[in-house]
This record gives structure tokens, sequence and C-alpha cells, in this order.
């Protein structure tokens, strides 16, 4: 019986030299004690860290290659969210046990989509541990004094989603379930739900035009809060502007587009003068943007429904604990 490699053969078989190397920016990567990052002259930093733990985050039993193509999107639309410009990532990697099979998909998957969207692994850890756990932090850069922020929206203004809402939501209910019982109905859910699309060309494209921003991760009605009590304002939303994604049998539930998570679209604002350059925006970039609502001076969260009656809106999202 073969020996299993040690932490340094490892990283040398799967992770070496993964994804894409910005040479301007990264003057070491992966093998010394620390990474040298090297930003340039008049830009900013943007670092985020995510954790997906097995069992919790993702099924046991996932493909292993799925599993880092969306722990690495996740994590991108942080950065497409602050408008950020990706340039590097580290992984740390704790293992019940080494597989093979897993890490040879695992690192595949992570080096396909590094490729795509033009980041590069430059370090990271791993370690034995009885919970399967990823953690990936992301850096990128932005022109300095440009990014946005969840501080910043002023009444008036529009408030916009890019994309669907949904979609991820209706899709956990199928994450156990044999590939082959699914319609393709069901199939698009769960690529929607494994493969969100991080939106870094329009959240880059946004800067100077939105007036803030986040990505959606826990809900659209929880994620929002979060801008209002930066910003220190209220909102309304119109229950018949949501864009509702289309689930297995029609349009998913309005408390899935509201409060599911797991869609990592944008949600901006941005002043009703600037509506033609954010439609023009979408046309560009060929995604869908859908004004929701409107931001309010009174505070609070607020919908009109399809009766046209004005009720107050739950902020609830997904909470870890």
């Amino acid at each position: 019986m073969s020996e299993s490699p040690t932490e340094f053969e490892l990283i040398e078989r799967w992770f070496a030299d993964l994804g894409v190397a910005d040479l301007a920016r990264i003057a070491l990567g992966v093998g010394d004690d620390c990474a040298l990052l090297q930003p340039q002259a008049g830009e900013q930093l943007a670092l985020s860290v995510d954790t997906l733990v097995a069992g919790v985050h993702f099924p046991h039993l996932a493909d292993p290659a799925l599993v880092a193509r969306r722990a690495l999107r996740v994590n991108l639309s942080d950065l497409a969210a602050t408008g950020a410009q990706p340039v590097a990532f580290t992984l740390a990697l704790t293992l019940p046990q080494v597989d093979v099979d897993w890490l040879s998909g695992f690192a595949s998957g992570l080096a396909a989509d590094a490729q795509q969207f033009g980041i590069r692994l430059i370090g990271g850890d791993t370690t034995r541990g009885e919970q399967l756990t990823l953690t990936l932090q992301v850096m990128g850069v932005v022109p300095a004094g440009a990014a946005l922020l969840r501080a910043g929206a002023r009444p008036g203004d529009c408030i916009a989603v890019s994309g669907e809402l949904g979609a991820a939501a209706a899709a956990v209910a199928l994450l156990e379930r044999p590939a082959s019982s699914l319609t393709a109905a069901e199939q698009a859910l769960l690529t929607r739900y494994w493969l969100p699309e991080p939106r870094l060309a329009l959240g880059q494209a946004l800067r100077g035009i939105a007036s803030a921003a986040l990505d959606l991760s826990d809900g659209l009605a929880g994620d929002l809060s979060h801008i209002l009590r930066h910003s220190g304002v209220g909102a309304e939303l119109e229950e018949q502007a949501l864009p509702r994604a289309a689930g297995a049998t029609g349009p998913v539930p309005l408390a899935q587009a509201l409060h599911g998570g797991d869609d990592y679209e944008l949600c901006f604002t941005y002043a009703p003068g600037r509506a033609a350059e954010v439609a023009a925006l979408g046309r560009q970039l060929g995604i869908a943007i859908t004004d929701i609502g409107r931001i309010t001076a009174q505070p609070g969260l607020f919908i009109h429904g399809r009766d046209a009656q004005r009720r107050a809106l739950d902020a609830r999202g997904y909470r870890h604990f």
C-alpha cells in the first residue's frame, strides 16, 4: 500500500501553477512562506474570504469539480460587488483523508474556473481534519476611491438587480436526488446552484454609476437591508417587478426570490438620471438588469404586492447561526 503524499507533494501535484498569472501584480506565488502582491500605482487591494463546509454548504458526495467551481465563484462574486478586477486567491483545504480521485476532480474544476476568470492561486494551506472544509480568500484591485460600497444609497435612487432570483434556492431540495430522476428543468436549476455567474464585468462597469452595491448571497430582502442600514435609508419594492426565475413547474415562489439566497447576482442602487446608462450596460454585457423598487427617506423595507397593498417586508435571509 503506497503512502499518502506529504503536504508539499500534495500542493506540488494538484495546486502549483493553477490559474492565470497577473505578472504586473503577482510578484511571487505558491512555494514560499508568503506570496507577494504588487498593486499598481493608484490601486486599492480588495479582499474577501469565505468558508464552505461539507454537509453544510454542499453535500458530502457532491462532484468535487463542481464543489471547487462553486467555491471560487461565490468568492469572486464579492469582488464583483466591489467593482474589483480579480488578481489572486489562496486556498486552505482541510481533508479527512487524502482521496486522489477527489483531489484530481477538485483541482481540475478549480483550474478551469481560475483560467476562465483570470485569477491565480498564490498560496494557502492543507491540513487533516474531521470535516472537509474549504476556505478561499480572493484578492482583486480597484482604482483608489472607486470601490462600490454598501453605503451611499440616497432617497429617490432606483434599486436594481442583475439576472434572476430564486433559482438556487429552488435547487436546494434537489441536491440529494439522483441525476437520473431529474427533469431538464430541475437540472437547469441545479446548474444555477453549482455554477453561479460572478458579475465581474458588470461590477467594474458600475464604478462611478452605482451609489451602493452588494452581491446577493443570503437573499434579496436580507442583503438589501445591509444597504439600507449602511446608507441610513429605507426601500419600497414592487412584487410584480421581481425577476423570479423559472422553477420546475413555473416561476419560483415569491419567498424563494426574496429570502432564498445563493443567487450571487448584484443588487445596486443608482440615481434615476443614470437609467439610460444602466440599461445600455445591460445590453452591452448581455445581462438582464431589472429595476425592482426605490430608495426612500423613511426607514424600513416595504413591498407593494400584486394587489397594490403596501406591506412591511421581513428582512430575513439565510442565517449561519
